[in-house]
């Protein structure tokens, strides 16, 4: 049987799909917390790295599973991954993420009544990123949330090409997908307190946009807290961090790991996670 090529539209809708089974674990596990008091920040923290590890296992074999503009910008830059495929695999990822938002609004529809009925910021961090809130009752800044995006998707690049680098030598392609999803979990339980660790602008961007035409109004555009418009946040910090993350794995490792071994099975295994699709 001939082997299928990958074409464009099937990696873009590989995308699609394993970014919107990412959101409907990540944004299903928040309205179940917020909206019905079941679990807490942990479980949180835990769904969205299980939502990490099957979005990966979807579209991987396809694409290497960016999920993740910053991921894929980052890819753009380090690893030789097309510049012509950037804005269109952003785009599926934002679709995904869009979809799987519109979902999770209308199964969770009555909960979410119940709970906040003027659709207002009580329940919109179900859906999207806002700065968070200090032991004095005030919100962190601004530049402060801005920071911390940087510094968490700069801490999940590292770390996915550290993971991904065949000379570093990496957990085996089928157990890759499993890794990612713990350094998730990890930035959510170290990094989730200063703004929800979006580390990814098609997961913040989609569902917000999912929420604003679905009874959210315009506020989502604004800090929960305040009227600070934050929308912007979570799409540039990320890539901003995840150029840095993918400079410091380069410089500070990368460049310093031994040559491929062609007999070695790392490197000639099962095609990882992240990879350029060939």
């Amino acid at each position: 049987m001939k082997n299928k090529r990958n074409t464009l539209a099937g990696e873009l809708s590989a995308e699609f799909a394993g970014t919107m089974i990412l959101i409907l674990f990540g944004c299903g596990v928040v309205a179940s917390v917020v909206a019905a008091a079941r679990g807490d920040a942990d479980s949180i923290s835990w769904a969205w790295g299980f939502g990490v590890v099957l979005g990966i296992y979807t579209a991987g074999k396809i694409t290497g599973a960016h999920l993740n503009p910053a991921v894929t910008i980052a890819l753009a830059t380090f690893r030789g991954f097309s510049w012509s495929k950037v804005l269109p695999y952003s785009a599926a990822q934002l679709a995904g993420a869009f979809v799987a938002a519109l979902i999770v609004r209308f199964t969770y529809w009555d909960m979410i009544k119940a709970f906040d009925p003027e659709t207002g910021k009580a329940s919109m961090g179900i859906f999207f990123t806002s700065p968070g809130v200090g032991a004095d009752g005030n919100q962190i800044s601004i530049l402060n949330a801005f920071g911390d995006q940087i510094v968490g998707t700069a801490i999940l690049v590292f770390l996915v090409f550290a993971l991904t680098t065949a000379t570093n030598a990496p957990p085996l392609a089928n157990l890759t997908p499993l890794f990612v999803g713990f350094i998730v979990v990890a930035i959510g339980m170290a990094w989730g307190a200063n703004a929800g660790y979006a580390i990814n602008p098609a997961r913040d961007l989609g569902p917000r946009l999912a929420a604003w035409i679905t009874g959210y109004g315009n506020q989502v555009f604004e800090a929960a807290g305040s009227g600070d418009i934050y929308f912007w946040v979570p799409i540039i910090a990320p890539v901003i961090g995840g150029l840095i993350g993918g400079a410091a794995f380069k410089y500070l490792v990368e460049i310093h790991l031994p040559d491929e071994d062609p007999e070695d099975p790392a490197v000639t295994g099962e095609k990882g996670v992240q990879s350029d699709p060939v």
